[in-house]
């Protein structure tokens, strides 16, 4: 489909599940959901929050507690949560959200609070009337197919993008990164600093697929509040849910195109890994 992108689906279901969205509790439990990997963090309107400290490296190291978080958008984020965040004393808040993806109205409390880096990845637009068109006559293998396309582009189209948050990385900053759900661009991002930081692909997996557990009743709230426009829960549920084969998809272009991850890391997007490894890992 011309013109869509991830962000894009993102932003306009959002229109229609976000007063949903900010209702729902912490849910437990999913269809497909990772082994949970590394630390929930609970907040009162922050979905899928986590803290990587502990997750193991392939060599036994582990990473330290309180450096690295990721999450769904924390611009949403109440007074309460607010004051949690600042008790990370984080350095950075790494933000993948598209300009259009944002409410500067309703996150001006957060961005005040923090030092929050717009990083954007993924761009174009379509109007509303399209993406409805398409969303209601699209079958569930459509939007699976369009998820794994978004993947294939990450590694080729966005190096810019993701070598900047690994350079803060490199420069031993404490991080939150994000995006809207947390789980696409946040799920690319994350599989290059786990894998800079040498966790074993398993584990990265089963980290990229928790967010399937920490976004169920979100996603639930959203497919409830669309299903009156006629498009199917199941071309829904692969948009907003993470499956192997996207991420995969990303793998086989870092592998196929860049000669593998490590290639990729150290060549093409010019990282000192051993930098990230010094600065976050412990025994």
């Amino acid at each position: 489909m011309t013109g869509l992108t991830a962000s894009g689906i993102t932003r306009l279901i959002g229109q229609l599940s976000v007063a949903a969205s900010l209702s729902i509790a912490v849910p437990c439990g999913a269809t497909e959901a990772g082994q949970p990997t590394d630390t929930h963090v609970a907040f009162e309107q922050i979905d899928n929050a986590r803290d990587l400290g502990g997750l193991v490296t392939a060599d036994g190291h582990k990473i330290k507690p309180g450096r690295l978080f990721r999450s769904a958008n924390p611009g949403l984020a109440s007074t309460g949560d607010i004051a949690r965040l600042k008790t990370f004393h984080l350095d950075a808040v790494v933000d993948f959200r598209t300009p259009s993806e944002r409410s500067p109205a309703t996150e001006q409390a957060f961005a005040a609070a923090f030092p929050w880096i717009s990083d954007p990845v993924l761009s174009g637009d379509f109007s509303a009337k399209s993406f409805f068109g398409w969303l209601r006559t699209a079958t569930a293998q459509d939007a699976d197919a369009f998820m794994i396309d978004s993947y294939r582009r990450f590694p080729s189209d966005f190096q810019s993008q993701f070598k900047a948050f690994l350079t803060l990385a490199e420069q031993n900053k404490s991080i939150l990164y994000h995006c809207t759900k947390g789980k696409d661009r946040t799920g690319f991002a994350s599989l290059l600093l786990l894998s800079a930081l040498g966790v074993a692909p398993d584990t990265i997996m089963d980290n990229y697929l928790e967010s399937n557990q920490w976004n169920a009743a979100s996603n639930e709230a959203t497919v409830a509040k669309v299903a009156p426009t006629g498009i199917k829960p199941d071309v829904l549920q692969a948009l907003l849910t993470v499956k192997p084969e996207y991420l995969n998809a990303a793998l086989d272009v870092i592998n196929q195109q860049y000669g593998g991850m490590d290639a990729y890391l150290r060549n093409t997007l010019k990282v000192d890994v051993d930098a990230i490894k010094r600065n976050y890992l412990t025994r």
